[in-house]
């Protein structure tokens, strides 16, 4: 009994670790999708980069931590300047504001969120397939 629960829980962790970094995935799609996202109005503030934090999350019924999302916040570093008097969202100076996302970093964060998805998907293909096993051996 007390292995099945084992693989129960490891389920249970990877299922959380997996909803947590696809959560993360959207984010930073949308981070992409937006890089050159400026405003409509002069002067106006473009799209800011959006963040995701993590935290532990106690499930009482299984006696284990898993992963959660806390928080999709925004980061609040400053947003380029690129001088370009022609453009309608430029302020009274000829700056329009460029949002603060770097899509080299975004490309980072996307390879790291994967591979973390991945690398959950497998534990928890893993368990599902000793689960099965357990049982069959149980019913024999």
């Amino acid at each position: 009994m007390a292995d099945r629960m084992d693989l129960v829980k490891a389920l249970e962790i990877s299922a959380a670790g997996m909803q947590a970094q696809g959560v993360r995935i959207r984010v930073i799609s949308e981070n992409i999708a937006n890089a050159d996202s400026i405003a409509t109005t002069p002067g106006g503030d473009p799209y800011q980069r959006k963040t995701v934090s993590f935290t532990d999350q106690l499930n009482r019924s299984l006696g284990i931590e898993t992963v959660r999302v806390a928080h999709i916040g925004t980061d609040t570093s400053a947003f380029q300047l690129k001088y370009d008097p022609h453009n309608p969202a430029a302020d009274s100076n000829g700056y329009v504001k460029m949002p603060n996302v770097n899509p080299l970093i975004e490309m980072v964060d996307m390879q790291e969120a994967q591979r973390s998805y991945e690398a959950n998907l497998n534990v928890l293909q893993a368990s599902r397939t000793m689960l099965a096993q357990t049982v069959s051996l149980l019913n024999n």
